[in-house]
């Protein structure tokens, strides 16, 4: 059984790798490339992809075994890295302004 926090971040992984697979013109991505990459068992990849897709930030076409054949961020979840990336861009250039200050 996994914990919070690892299925936390089992999601979290899924989006990083989605979004940089956006970002290199890879819009959908296999389930067994995912799930190599991640290193994560089926059960874990399937139900991490089971919630974001709930969550309407990935679509995932999935196999007659209930894992995922192919994978893609949606609009909105493309947004939501977009959004990440862009809070992680003001933290590191406020911390760059209060060294200066300094």
């Amino acid at each position: 059984m996994t914990t919070l926090r690892e299925r936390k971040t089992n999601r979290k992984a899924i989006l990083r790798s989605l979004y940089g697979a956006v970002e290199h013109n890879r819009p959908e991505v296999s389930g067994a490339a995912l799930r190599d990459e991640l290193g994560l068992p089926d059960e874990d990849l399937s139900a991490a992809c089971a919630y974001l897709a709930d969550e309407g930030l990935i679509s995932v076409d999935w196999t007659s075994h209930r894992t995922p054949a192919a994978v893609s961020l949606t609009h909105e979840g493309v947004r939501l890295m977009e959004q990440q990336e862009e809070e992680q861009e003001d933290k590191g250039e406020k911390a760059q302004e209060e060294q200066s200050d300094n």
